[in-house]
């Protein structure tokens, strides 16, 4: 891509102080792997794209449903049935056909995830369910990528930075997972349809913040967003010296 175009692209980022065409080319050179590409993955897919980021990896193994249609956005009446990796790639190749983007139609588990997460600088989850998110988070502990993780119920929304060189994984706050039924996932509880598009985004954010190395990260912390009163809360998570991340 010619610098003229790039400029063209990306003036609107690129007029702000500390990114430039460094900053933006930093963005073109990194790699993020967004595991989900549902509520939570389309408005995060769509910004990623739009940024410049210059590989951007698609987990997930499910088709588009209607009832997807409330919240994930990527899609349209149209996309019914269709793989949703494949064709939430076809949608950011239309929006930015000037970066790489790999469609992964499968489900991310243990015997596969070194596979998966490892050509990526940055992973996204935006998976719906607890298995994943251990799995997720076990692989990137052990070769310390940074993990931007996210949940959402009803109206209220997380979002938690951890693993890379210093932070916590996901069983220093979590050791064991729920048991089965204790916790409803989105489409068992609820959830109103604007609220994964906030947090998605903020998925986003820190992912570009963390490319250019600009800002205070949520490594190491939870921000907790609630629509009702628009009212946000940050706590601290701290790394368990008894986790095997810690070890």
């Amino acid at each position: 891509m010619e610098s003229s175009d790039i400029i063209r692209r990306y003036r609107k980022q690129m007029v702000i102080p500390g990114i430039g065409m460094r900053g933006q080319k930093l963005l073109l050179d990194a790699s993020v792997l967004v595991i989900g590409a549902g509520g939570l993955g389309s408005p995060a897919l769509l910004y990623l794209a739009a940024a410049g980021v210059g590989r951007i990896g698609i987990v997930d193994n499910d088709t588009v449903d209607l009832s997807n249609l409330q919240r994930q956005i990527l899609y349209g009446e149209a996309d019914q049935g269709a793989g949703k990796a494949v064709r939430a790639a076809e949608k950011l190749r239309a929006l930015n056909s000037t970066i790489a983007i790999d469609a992964i139609p499968v489900r991310i588990a243990e015997e596969n995830a070194t596979g998966l997460i490892a050509p990526y600088d940055i992973i996204l989850d935006c998976s719906d369910n607890f298995t994943t998110r251990y799995v997720i988070s076990d692989e990137c502990a052990r070769t310390r990528k940074m993990l931007i993780e996210a949940s959402i119920h009803r109206f209220e929304g997380r979002v938690l930075g951890l693993c890379g060189e210093t932070g916590p994984c996901y069983r220093c706050l979590y050791s064991e997972p729920p048991e089965e039924g204790v916790i409803f996932r989105c489409d068992e509880a609820g959830v109103i349809g604007v609220l994964p598009g906030i947090i998605g985004s903020i998925q986003a954010a820190e992912a570009i913040k963390h490319v250019l190395g600009t800002g205070v990260p949520l490594l190491g912390k939870m921000l907790v967003f609630d629509a009702l009163t628009m009212e946000t809360h940050k706590f601290g998570v701290e790394k368990r010296a008894a986790c095997t991340c810690a070890g």
